[in-house]
């Protein structure tokens, strides 16, 4: 069930379309300035690190009780944050089949004793290995099926990882819910910004989600999300299903 929008919804389209244009720039600079100061670890979400803006909670939080998802797929496990978050956002929806599938190429011994100790363990489901192994992605597309879905890609930020995860995981979205692509902000992040990692500008997830749209209809950039937000890691990652 999608909720119907609240006609007294205080929102001003028109507004946040503007805050967009003529503020983007100087709250992206603010995003690389913040950088070094490692700002996205500050957070935690029911006591798990969850590497992300506050904002783009926010932003996550609209989208899953909006669309009432009963599965939301994410690649990329880390401390298991984001999995509680989701967890927990799935069990404000009531009763139902719903869970969280994290899938992780490497879940750290500790992590995953955390999260199996979390209130919220019961909502998690973990899968390691690649995200892009296609037995792997054949198992998350059974275990998915028949279910309302979500999926969100914040694993390892090239572009030909991102890509191909696209092409995996985005058949399994249901029309009218959500694709987010995550760190699509290193696209507009300085040459170097990443020294420890393969990806950076021209090399990205903003790369792999320009060439998924292209050839992908069926999705579209939520620009309401890049409007309002400006502080997130994701400009351009927001991806609504509008057909089958």
């Amino acid at each position: 069930m999608i909720i119907e929008p609240d006609p007294y919804d205080p929102r001003d389209a028109a507004l946040i379309a503007r805050l967009g244009s003529d503020l983007r720039e100087e709250f992206e600079e603010l995003i690389r300035r913040s950088a070094p100061y490692r700002y996205t670890y500050n957070f935690r979400w029911l006591g798990r690190p969850i590497i992300q803006f506050p904002q783009d909670l926010v932003a996550l939080q609209e989208i899953v009780w909006d669309t009432k998802p009963d599965v939301v797929v994410e690649t990329g496990i880390a401390h298991g944050g984001s999995l509680v978050f989701y967890a927990s956002m799935l069990r404000l929806l009531g009763n139902g089949d719903r869970e969280v599938i994290g899938i992780d190429i490497d879940i750290r011994a500790h992590n995953r004793a955390a999260i199996e100790a979390h209130p919220m363990a019961s909502s998690i489901h973990m899968i390691q290995g690649s995200s892009i192994d296609p037995a792997l992605a054949d198992e998350v597309r059974t275990r998915v099926r028949g279910r309302r879905a979500m999926v969100v890609l914040d694993s390892n930020h090239t572009h030909a990882h991102v890509l191909a995860e696209l092409e995996l995981y985005a058949p399994l979205v249901s029309v009218g819910c959500y694709l987010a692509v995550l760190d699509t902000i290193v696209e507009r992040m300085p040459a170097g910004s990443h020294p420890d990692r393969p990806w950076g500008p021209g090399d990205n997830p903003m790369t792999a989600v320009d060439a998924f749209l292209a050839a992908h209809p069926e999705f579209e950039v939520d620009s309401e999300f890049d409007d309002k937000l400006l502080f997130t890691v994701a400009p351009r990652g927001y991806l609504r299903r509008v057909r089958a």
